[in-house]
């Protein structure tokens, strides 16, 4: 057993869990010290009562989270509970970090002017004095930092409800020209359909999973592709997930790969017979050729590709994949985790489609630079991506945007692309990041 990797994610998890105790600890002595200033004491006894009463539902939609059920019909309250509790919890979270580092802020500057404290003259007195100067405080000070600290805990909550309400559900088509080394001339102008990261369960409903696979059935495209994640835990209805994406047509048929979260629900075989009763193909380890306009392409699809096993040693991604690799056609991964982009460069796989990072739910650019917490799971967080072929990993190459041109393509590289996905995880908060639906057109590079 690798103990490093081991401790560290133990150390991660404490981490973690101390921080969600202390701002729930926060939050409800923020809300004990209100409340004791209210002079109306059945208001005060109501407020507290209510909040009680939302913090048990909240811990049983937690305990509902980790029960024992298989695939079962989510009921409409354990819905609303789990949305509710994903809004508090997080919401709570990022409130305490904003507020702690306000006092943070607060404390470094008064230590930093403790040896020049405030002075205030004051006036005169008729009486003599042996000093009329009063050492006091700030207000203008304090009442800063008081007011940043209701800002910084407010704000959270605003823009939480934001991301839930608004930005969740506002699906956006992406339509991005690829070019392919070695394309036939046939297949340029083919239009490949994704959609990944369904996550159906309390956060994601059948209609809007149904609003989705009609806007992606309305592109026209020749083939389409769902890249994993069809839902999030094992309590999710994985048939009625599977049920509407088989709603999906193409000329070329409907393909698609498992993702991590059906390895967490134990759904990978259950996700394959679905999609052979719907008359779709899962692809685990094994590739298909299909012809368009008499040319023909290799499809390949994987399972979830983990980089490190249960112990925390490095696994090798796409083992064996090597032996599904066409040299005659172009070849298309389907491979949920983005980070097997090296590998799959270095055998030589043309266009790589993904999912996995949900393009970080929540996308803050300060200065240029774009903030998700996506970046610390993989260095491909969203779009379009190039790499040599052949060539054992370097740098990226480019990092297109889906609305810029690809002008100056690197006509021997390998390309991947990353969907941000449909549904969310922890949260229920996209910001910054809408849901996506691609429309990929092929070009000859």
């Amino acid at each position: 057993m690798n103990w490093g990797w081991f401790l560290l994610r133990i150390v991660l998890g404490l981490t973690i869990l101390t921080t969600v105790f202390l701002s729930q600890r926060f939050w409800y002595r923020a809300i004990w010290r209100t409340t004791a200033r209210w002079r109306s004491g059945w208001l005060r006894i109501a407020a507290r009562l209510l909040y009680c009463v939302a913090i048990v539902l909240i811990l049983l939609a937690v305990a509902g989270g980790f029960r024992m059920g298989r695939h079962g019909h989510l009921k409409q309250r354990d819905a609303m509970l789990t949305i509710f509790s994903g809004l508090w919890f997080s919401s709570a979270f990022f409130a305490f970090l904003f507020v702690e580092v306000v006092h943070g802020v607060e404390r470094v500057w008064n230590w930093s002017r403790k040896d020049r404290p405030a002075k205030v003259e004051t006036t005169a007195p008729l009486v003599s004095t042996p000093s009329s100067v009063e050492q006091v405080p700030d207000p203008s000070r304090r009442y800063f930092f008081r007011t940043a600290s209701v800002l910084a805990g407010a704000t959270p909550f605003f823009t939480c409800m934001y991301g839930f309400a608004a930005e969740r559900l506002h699906y956006q088509v992406r339509r991005i020209e690829i070019p392919i080394a070695n394309l036939p001339s046939a297949l340029d102008g083919m239009q490949i359909a994704q959609i990944s990261d369904i996550h159906l369960s309390g956060y994601m409903s059948r209609s809007d999973v149904r609003r989705a696979v009609d806007m992606t059935n309305d592109l026209g495209a020749d083939l389409s592709v769902v890249t994993g994640d069809f839902i999030t835990g094992s309590a999710d209805p994985i048939a009625d997930c599977i049920e509407e994406v088989s709603r999906l047509h193409a000329p070329l048929g409907v393909w698609g790969c498992n993702g991590n979260h059906e390895i967490y629900a134990k759904a990978e075989d259950l996700a394959q017979q679905l999609f052979a009763q719907a008359g779709m193909k899962l692809l685990r380890q094994e590739n298909a050729q299909l012809t368009f306009r008499g040319a023909r392409f290799n499809l390949i699809g994987v399972d979830y590709q983990r980089e490190r096993d249960l112990e925390g040693h490095r696994a090798q991604v796409l083992a064996n994949v090597d032996q599904l690799i066409r040299r005659d056609m172009p070849n298309i991964l389907l491979s949920h985790n983005p980070n097997t982009f090296n590998r799959a460069a270095e055998l030589g796989v043309e266009l790589s489609l993904a999912g996995h990072t949900h393009g970080g739910q929540i996308q803050v650019e300060i200065l240029d630079h774009r903030l998700t917490p996506a970046r610390f799971i993989s260095d491909y967080i969203a779009g379009l991506f190039e790499r040599p072929m052949f060539k054992p990993s370097g740098e990226v190459l480019v990092n297109r945007e889906p609305d810029m041109p690809t002008s100056h393509p690197q006509v021997n590289a390998a390309r991947l692309y990353v969907n941000r996905g449909l549904g969310t995880v922890g949260a229920p908060v996209r910001l910054g990041v809408p849901p996506e639906i691609s429309l990929m057109v092929l070009r000859r590079a």
